[in-house]
């Protein structure tokens, strides 16, 4: 069945544009029981030089490349660098069969999608290139390297998944720590012990799921002073329009159709709660991550267990959200030690989808592998914080790996550049400007 879409005016116009100047398509199986193809769109950007070229994965599942990083690539070419973007299939430019037909979700797979990345370098007469995933495209970069080792020249691992239940696991215990119990360790912004001190207290007024959301993307994006401040402010009654507002951010990133051409989360749905988790059940205990999955996870297992016209019968053997293994998938942490290429890993401060204890098991698991620690920064630095992104990208071109960390605090006192670092800015001023400091 084909999803009725709006497109906005003029952005696939635009997509085309851009793909018209910067890129191509190479055909490519659509797969899943299909014997069709389709035109998976590929740009490249910047010089030709010596150095490999820099493959761009941003995150998701379901974030287009084409459209929404033109000012990045365009950053990237005034550094010098060659980019290689893909845009996902089942998303955007790739969406569509070359009869016009949407993609069917069983074509949507990591496996498929990786496979497409070999088949763009082939078609660009890229031998090895420097693989740059940020979020779920740490997890494609990493699957890649396992099934295409010969072709990765070194690899940015920003803000890391490396395995679903497990970092789930670690997720959960470091936020917890940090921002329920204010167990804080040395080297912990000591201002979080009063951050976690009034999430308890708010927590009996405001809805477990809404609370988790609003304390993740204000710690992220504006850090424990301006978290603290706006906790105090909800639990007196005021700054509710802000807080409301925050805590519709990114709805519509889970399920449904999303922005046409920029982010698409309908036809990767199995990418999403079958193979990377999302559909991991809440464990009951607060600030928990998988609460804002939870209706969600739960309409995508009834969908795709019911028969038509028909109660959800089949798949009942396997637990909701379980993480399936079979032909195609890839065990990473037993993949990771036979990494061969120089990798970094950069991890935010602030992060807490993709905390630092996930950083750091993919650094203990890789050999050679270093650590880039990011201070005051959240999630993705591809896209909160680009001038620091670009800098680890070039330095993996040019055999400084090792240099990185010891530039940390120098990338992350860059002024900040990038589509998400608004948000932050934003709620900043605003909480700043009608608050005074506890």
């Amino acid at each position: 069945m084909t999803t009725q879409r709006t497109t906005g005016p003029g952005t696939e116009g635009a997509a085309r544009q851009v793909l018209a100047r910067d890129g191509r398509t190479v055909d490519r199986p659509v797969g899943g029981g299909s014997g069709a193809t389709f035109p998976l769109a590929y740009v490249r950007t910047g010089p030709r030089t010596d150095v490999p070229p820099v493959v761009v994965l941003p995150g998701g599942p379901g974030l287009a490349s084409v459209l929404p990083y033109v000012r990045l690539r365009a950053d990237a070419a005034r550094r010098g660098l060659d980019v290689l973007m893909v845009e996902h299939r089942g998303i955007g430019l790739s969406r569509r069969d070359a009869g016009g037909a949407e993609l069917p979700r069983s074509a949507v797979t990591v496996a498929a999608v990786v496979d497409d990345v070999a088949a763009v370098l082939d078609d660009a007469g890229v031998e090895r290139a420097v693989l740059y995933g940020s979020s779920y495209g740490t997890y494609v970069a990493q699957v890649f390297g396992a099934r295409h080792p010969d072709r990765v020249a070194a690899m940015v691992l920003d803000s890391p998944v490396l395995d679903p239940p497990s970092d789930l696991t670690l997720s959960r215990r470091h936020r917890r720590r940090l921002l329920w119990d204010g167990a804080l360790r040395d080297g912990d912004d000591p201002a979080l012990a009063d951050v976690a001190a009034a999430v308890r207290a708010l927590a009996d007024d405001v809805p477990a799921a809404e609370l988790a959301h609003v304390v993740q993307v204000v710690h992220e994006f504006a850090g424990p002073d301006v978290l603290h401040r706006l906790l105090l402010a909800r639990r007196a009654g005021r700054l509710l329009a802000v807080w409301d507002r925050v805590a519709s951010l990114g709805a519509g990133e889970s399920e449904g159709t999303g922005v046409p051409f920029v982010m698409e989360p309908d036809l990767v749905a199995g990418i999403m709660y079958d193979e990377l988790g999302f559909g991991l059940p809440p464990d009951g205990g607060p600030l928990d991550p998988q609460l804002a999955f939870a209706d969600a996870a739960a309409r995508h297992a009834a969908r795709d267990t019911a028969p038509p016209g028909g109660a959800a019968t089949a798949g009942r053997d396997a637990p909701a959200g379980a993480v399936p293994t079979g032909p195609g998938t890839v065990d990473l942490p037993a993949a990771l030690p036979a990494f061969a290429w120089p990798t970094a890993v950069l991890s935010g401060e602030r992060d807490l989808r993709t905390p630092r204890p996930v950083a750091q098991r993919v650094v203990d698991l890789v050999p050679g592998a270093v650590l880039v620690p990011l201070t005051a920064t959240g999630h993705s630095a591809l896209d909160t914080h680009r001038r620091a992104a670009l800098l680890a990208a070039h330095a993996a071109t040019v055999g400084a790996v090792p240099r990185l960390p010891a530039l940390a605090d120098r990338l992350a006192a860059l002024p900040r550049r990038g589509p998400s670092r608004l948000v932050g800015t934003a709620v900043t001023a605003v909480v700043r400007a009608t608050t005074r400091h506890p």
